[in-house]
């Protein structure tokens, strides 16, 4: 039987969680997937929060658990987080994450987040995991790079004219069919473990298992591009908006998948003292995204949309192909990324590829995000640790 005092100390934790979980819905999963969306006219931004707090959700229960047992257990050796630690740790991320969507700069959440937990980590005496610092920080210097540069190559091929738009908007449907084929989910899989849509459709195919997969996954890729090229007879810019908000659900499914570790994964180690499962913890963790989506996600949205990029359904499309790529790939290996990192990064590729034409990147604005990402990660470091050795010289 769980003593009062471990309830109450979990219940406190779970109380911070629930914070960070709204200010992660309200800022960086509620408002980068579908902002591009936004930009090119294909959705409003208040039907934009109402469909990102739903793919949230989804995500969150379906492709929660990698990131959340890695923010809840890898991040320092040595010791385990207690329930003060976890509380500590939420509550200035959350409190971080908080003032950059109240004063319009995205805070990357995975930066504040990170920096807590490692921080109350090294206050408790754990030791650094620099085997999944490393990781982290090849995932994250990278992201910029990656993704703006696969942006801004998709963008300048939507403009080229040798290849018709249409064939290159078809081109980029297969490709997303094939991701969108071997993308993990929970229920799919064994119950430690996830599998692919291709993996379980394997089974049915005659042959070797690779094979199978590989035919399974054409198969799909075919049926996305069919869908899309039917799409088209109402005309290109119809099915380039409609192939547009296809992408933002992926990439809000994908947020909710690999953000809702930032918001209940130092509760992980407390869930066994408790009787909680991770998919009990998950599921609190989505509603957090999903309030947090509906309530205050519309104020960032427009401010990435508008004031980042003259966006339209083209560099959108490029923006976001590149996105839901990379939350994938750190979701299957367990690393705890920003959505404001990946999303703006693309968008500023896109921007960079039609800048000629009249399109543009506010140096200015982006100058003080990527400030604010470096300070916000440093500052969480500091504070957490200062924090927890001033409560446990209090309490202790």
């Amino acid at each position: 039987m769980v003593d009062v005092a471990t309830l109450g100390t979990f219940a406190v934790a779970a109380v911070a969680s629930l914070f960070m979980a709204w200010t992660i819905g309200a800022g960086s999963s509620g408002s980068t997937p579908f902002a591009p969306a936004v930009g090119a006219n294909a959705i409003s931004v208040m039907r934009a929060g109402f469909l990102v707090g739903l793919c949230c959700f989804l995500g969150a229960v379906f492709q929660g658990a990698n990131v959340s047992e890695a923010v809840g257990e890898e991040l320092i050796g040595g010791v385990t987080l207690s329930a003060e630690a976890a509380t500590i740790a939420l509550t200035i991320a959350a409190t971080l994450v908080a003032i950059g969507v109240f004063t319009g700069y995205p805070i990357a959440t995975a930066f504040t987040v990170t920096g807590a937990v490692i921080g109350v980590g090294f206050a408790m005496g754990g030791d650094p995991a620099w085997l999944k610092y490393q990781e982290i920080a090849a995932l994250w210097l990278l992201t910029p790079f990656v993704g703006g540069g696969i942006a801004y190559l998709t963008a300048r091929a939507l403009r080229e004219e040798p290849i018709p738009e249409r064939h290159v908007v078809l081109i980029l449907a297969a490709i997303v069919g094939v991701l969108l084929a071997n993308i993990e989910f929970a229920v799919l899989g064994p119950p430690d473990g996830g599998a692919s849509v291709a993996v379980t459709l394997s089974a049915w195919i005659p042959g070797p298992s690779a094979f199978g997969v590989v035919a399974a996954t054409g198969l799909l890729a075919i049926a996305f591009t069919a869908a899309l090229h039917r799409d088209m007879r109402a005309g290109t810019t119809i099915a380039e908006r409609h192939f547009l908000l296809v992408l933002g659900g992926l990439v809000a499914f994908s947020a909710g998948g690999s953000q809702v570790g930032l918001a209940v994964g130092p509760l992980v180690p407390l869930s066994d003292d408790v009787g909680l499962s991770i998919t009990a913890l998950l599921l609190g963790g989505g509603v957090g995204l999903l309030v947090g989506a509906w309530t205050g996600a519309p104020r960032m949205i427009k401010a990435i949309s508008q004031d980042y990029s003259s966006l339209g359904p083209r560099r959108s499309i490029a923006a976001l192909i590149p996105s839901f790529a990379i939350a994938q790939v750190a979701i299957l290996y367990g690393i705890p990324v920003s959505f404001n990192q990946i999303v703006v990064s693309a968008i500023i590729g896109s921007g960079y590829a039609a800048a000629a034409s009249g399109g543009g990147v506010s140096a200015r604005k982006m100058g003080f995000t990527v400030l604010a990402w470096a300070i916000s990660f440093v500052l969480s470091i500091v504070v957490s640790f200062g924090a927890y050795r001033g409560v446990a010289w209090l309490l202790f």
